[in-house]
């Protein structure tokens, strides 16, 4: 078929605008050839769960699912009892961005947290332990992270087990939605396994779309009473792919060798590089220090209106809607330096 859309055009509105990374299209092809079991039950999908089980422990279970809501549904059903509920950051994508699909989908009441540049501390996690025991309160069971936070801020391994140890204090279990953890770790300089299993994290989604696979995600289990509800779910959250090692395929060519580190490590550089250009012009602020692969900043819309038709992002520019900038595995240099000579005429 002929291509609908400029193929030189890039924006940064979304690391979900980005196309997909040769090293993953080529795993989609060579994985293509003739026929295997359906289901997850294929060689491919197998060799995805010995890679978690090497990483994090012989007791995870990885399961790859299509998208990022899908997996913190399936993630927080599986860490939260019926009666529980769910503390995370008031900013928290679950909270704010995938249609009440926690509430709707799983019926998992979310109780926010206030929170600083998107990390919440472990005085909020213990303040809210206070329901526990109360029939008249949902039961707070599970703490969920996101890690990247929605302020483009980054949790160290400290951070994460200090979080984890607060939440184990009260019996709950800790989730982290790593949609971009991989450029947690490469700001960090921490390994996943450090963000993970030796910070006490129970249940992860590890994300790969917005790093450069086409549509793959998926849900680690490491406690062992969420490892055996995982399966069972999975159908009923539908995220249970039935030409499943395509979806598996995406992840081994993400995580078997170093290209999440590689795609992360170069969407950050450019994303320091973009906050340092900005922030260095009249009238601009950064909103939220830059630790991974996006920029806010507060500037004045005179400014930012001809740049957002130019170069596509999202927000307002004020405080309460920081302008978002976000750079990808497939942003350039070139990229970067074109909006900033931009906004310097601009400015």
């Amino acid at each position: 078929m002929n291509s609908l859309h400029d193929a030189a055009r890039h924006v940064f509105a979304s690391d979900n605008s980005s196309g997909v990374h040769p090293e993953v299209m080529a795993a989609l092809l060579a994985v293509n050839g003739g026929h295997t079991d359906a289901y997850g039950a294929d060689p491919y999908t197998e060799a995805f769960g010995a890679w978690a089980r090497a990483l994090f422990g012989e007791g995870a279970v990885a399961l790859p699912v299509l998208n990022g809501t899908g997996a913190n549904v399936l993630a927080l059903q599986a860490a939260t009892p019926r009666f529980g509920a769910v503390l995370c950051a008031a900013s928290a994508h679950i909270n704010t961005d995938e249609a009440a699909a926690p509430e709707r989908s799983a019926g998992l009441k979310l109780l926010p947290l206030p929170h600083e540049h998107g990390k919440v501390s472990p005085a909020a996690v213990r303040a809210a332990a206070g329901a526990l025991g109360s029939q008249h309160h949902a039961q707070p069971t599970t703490l969920s992270l996101s890690n990247v936070t929605e302020a483009g801020t980054a949790y160290t391994p400290a951070e994460i087990a200090a979080l984890s140890a607060a939440a184990h204090e009260h019996g709950m279990l800790v989730h982290v939605d790593g949609s971009r953890l991989s450029h947690a770790a490469a700001f960090t300089g921490a390994g996943l396994r450090e963000l993970v299993s030796e910070a006490g994290v129970d249940v992860l989604s590890l994300g790969a779309t917005k790093n450069g696979a086409m549509l793959a995600e998926a849900v680690i289990a490491l406690h062992p009473a969420a490892a055996a509800a995982l399966p069972h779910l999975r159908k009923s959250t539908t995220q249970l792919v039935s030409k499943q090692r395509f979806v598996s395929a995406q992840l081994l060519a993400m995580y078997e060798g170093d290209l999440w580190l590689r795609n992360a490590g170069h969407a950050n550089a450019l994303a320091a590089r973009l906050g340092a250009g900005l922030a260095a012009l009249p009238g601009v602020r950064l909103a939220h220090p830059v630790e991974s692969n996006a920029v806010f900043i507060e500037a004045p819309a005179a400014l930012l209106a001809p740049l957002r038709e130019r170069f596509g992002f999202h927000g307002e520019g004020t405080a309460g809607s920081p302008a978002r900038l976000m750079c990808s595995f497939d942003t350039r240099e070139e990229h970067v330096d074109a909006l900033l000579a931009a906004a310097a005429e601009l400015a």
